[in-house]
């Protein structure tokens, strides 16, 4: 994944806020800046996908888009997320060398492509795919989102989820229970997150960046709202223990969940009070209300300037 900073690609993205354009009119025009997912998609092809242990039969891939989540068993694997399909190769590859036969099981902690775009792949080694009922519905037909001036197509039905939930769902597998929980708007109005019980590892997807500021997809029903009280949902499930996996980033624990969670209010109060002293969207951005962040937090994927518009479109 690769930094986006370009302020043209964040003018236009205020532009759209501001103006209210068409879906369509905001797509065509943030893609003439070049969409962010091209650079993406192109620096993962080359990027090394590292395996890190983490409890038990646990392990996460890194490099390959979001984190991967894999449960190694006698019964096989369980994924949580597909990762970037540029990226197969170095998937397999890991997956093999961590043992347990081929997937049987994928879950999807949400439906952006980083962490789905992998499915079809997964899905043709004999996994079947679980996932909140919105996420299935986003990735079964063309989707746009504004704010990376692209537009991703459907997924093909091998790719899609069989398997969907609406608040909970519970799995047992290889010895191990699962537990999948949905909180309402967050990330997305999609979102999962996945709690390995006995080995007490939480699989966030993107409710949580560690060390970053977080996407919102407001264009799928996310906001900063609700990605706080999904932080805070978490918080309550997690124990002293527990390894607590982000869509991106390194896994950490409470502390640092809990870190994020401060960070989230205290920007949304911020911008929430300038908006509501009257202040538009270009006076907020100039008063740089994440400034006592952005040393730690701006330097990934979402810029200050970005995360600013984004948490000013919710509040």
């Amino acid at each position: 994944m690769i930094a986006v900073k370009s302020k043209s690609l964040a003018r236009l993205l205020a532009r759209c806020i501001s103006t209210f354009l068409s879906a369509s009119v905001c797509v065509g025009a943030i893609a003439e800046v070049a969409s962010p997912v091209l650079a993406i998609n192109d620096a993962t092809a080359k990027s090394a996908v590292t395996v890190r242990a983490l409890r038990g039969s646990v392990s996460v891939l890194e490099g390959a888009g979001g984190n991967i989540g894999v449960l190694s068993t006698q019964q096989g694997q369980l994924l949580v997320d597909a990762g970037i399909a540029v990226a197969r190769p170095r998937i397999e590859a890991a997956l093999k060398g961590l043992g347990g036969g081929a997937p049987k099981w994928l879950i999807n902690t949400h439906w952006h492509w980083d962490h789905t775009d992998g499915n079809p792949w997964v899905a043709e080694l004999g996994a079947t795919i679980v996932s909140h009922e919105r996420t299935r519905m986003y990735l079964a037909k063309r989707t746009n989102v504004i704010e990376w001036g692209y537009s991703f197509p459907a997924l093909p039905e091998t790719g899609l989820p069989k398997v969907v939930f609406q608040t909970s769902k519970t799995m047992e597998f290889g010895g191990e229970t699962i537990h999948l929980k949905h909180f309402g708007t967050g990330h997305t109005d999609g979102d999962a997150i996945v709690h390995f019980v006995n080995a007490d590892v939480l699989f966030m997807g993107d409710i949580w960046w560690n060390g970053h500021y977080p996407f919102i997809d407001y264009g799928a029903g996310g906001d900063i709202d609700g990605m706080i009280r999904w932080t805070r949902e978490a918080l309550a499930i997690a124990g002293p223990k527990t390894l607590i996996v982000p869509g991106h980033g390194p896994a950490g624990g409470r502390a640092q969940l809990a870190e994020y969670l401060d960070m989230l209010i205290d920007v949304r109060t911020r911008v929430a009070r300038l908006k509501g002293e009257g202040k538009s969207l270009a006076q907020v951005l100039e008063s740089q209300p994440t400034q006592r962040y952005d040393a730690k937090w701006g330097a990934f994927v979402l810029s200050p300037y970005f995360f600013t518009q984004l948490v000013y479109m919710g509040v």
